[in-house]
């Protein structure tokens, strides 16, 4: 045989360990477990991300909505089963940051029972205002919030949930004097909004958009550190108080035990899934930004948001139950 030939052979035989076990996960479908309801902003991330990685594996990924407890109904469903390798959580931080802070029974810790995949993307949620409050800039929110201390409400998504927080941290930092009105989920709280039965709500853009665009509501506000790009004239509010960012992180987590080599797939998988033409327009379209970083990124955030939600929380007086 030609020199050329058995050098070539000898390469690919070289190489026929690695690509073996490249492609030796995942063997069967991947399961990406999201702690909401459909339709919330983790699960729109995951079903978008899914959809790509599928194309990219040569296996089904597949999202289950386990809904409950804050977080804890999906946790115990991840670490229910055979650790196989093929089974994820995609959330924002409440579980991580929040439930521990409610229920005393959510004892797992990030980087022992909860390791950090990949922090898929980020996305920020917007304080918006009905109509009947006059109030359409960030300006005068703050001014007749002053103005009038205890007179208007905002609602949230529930005790301990990111809108919640949000709107804490803010009522500490500028002094305010807003209540709060507590629903189970966007689902309830966006109609109680558009209902005139709250002033003020922290929402994900789309939720809002439509109504934006008939006045019955208005954006004053987003919790990232930075102005939307969608919406690049609605002010941040870390423009009014430095520093202050609440946005919203979706990450992707595994159970403990679960393979090295899984774990650096789909982290690497999701890194070029959030970059593809179709899946940035599609995040664009709902404001999120993708960002697809690694396991220490994602636990460095995971870290940040901890810190800022322990602080807001103890200026909301949260309790563990």
């Amino acid at each position: 045989m030609h020199r050329r030939h058995l050098t070539a052979l000898g390469l690919a035989l070289a190489m026929t360990p690695w690509v073996a076990m490249a492609q030796s996960w995942p063997t069967k479908p991947v399961k990406l477990i999201v702690p909401y309801a459909a339709g919330g902003l983790p699960d729109s991330v995951a079903r978008i991300v899914a959809q790509k990685l599928t194309e990219r594996m040569g296996q089904s990924v597949v999202v289950e909505n386990k809904p409950g407890g804050n977080g804890m109904v999906a946790y115990q469903n991840l670490i229910g089963g055979i650790n196989d390798s093929h089974s994820f959580i995609v959330s924002d931080g409440s579980m991580l940051s929040i439930t521990p802070l409610l229920n005393k029974s959510a004892t797992y810790v990030v980087g022992k029972d909860l390791l950090p995949v990949s922090l898929i993307a980020r996305s920020p949620l917007f304080l918006v205002t009905h109509a009947k409050t006059g109030v359409k800039t960030l300006k005068e929110f703050v001014e007749k919030a002053k103005a009038n201390p205890g007179q208007y409400t905002y609602g949230s998504s529930g005790i301990g949930s990111t809108h919640h927080l949000t709107m804490e941290a803010i009522k500490a930092e500028l002094n305010l004097d807003i209540r709060h009105v507590p629903f189970r989920g966007s689902g309830q709280s966006v109609p109680a909004l558009l209902g005139g039965q709250v002033d003020f709500l922290f929402s994900a853009l789309p939720s809002m958009a439509g109504f934006v665009k008939n006045g019955q509501v208005s954006l004053i506000g987003t919790n990232e550190s930075r102005r939307s790009p969608q919406a690049p004239d609605v002010p941040a509010i870390s423009e009014v108080i430095p520093g202050l960012d609440f946005s919203v992180a979706i990450g992707a987590l595994a159970r403990s035990g679960t393979s090295p080599e899984a774990i650096k797939r789909l982290a690497e998988d999701i890194a070029w899934a959030v970059k593809q033409p179709d899946v940035v327009e599609k995040f664009n379209g709902v404001s999120i930004a993708g960002i697809g970083g690694g396991p220490e990124v994602y636990r460095k955030e995971i870290d940040r948001e901890n810190q800022a939600m322990a602080k807001a929380g103890r200026q909301a007086d949260l309790k563990a139950e």
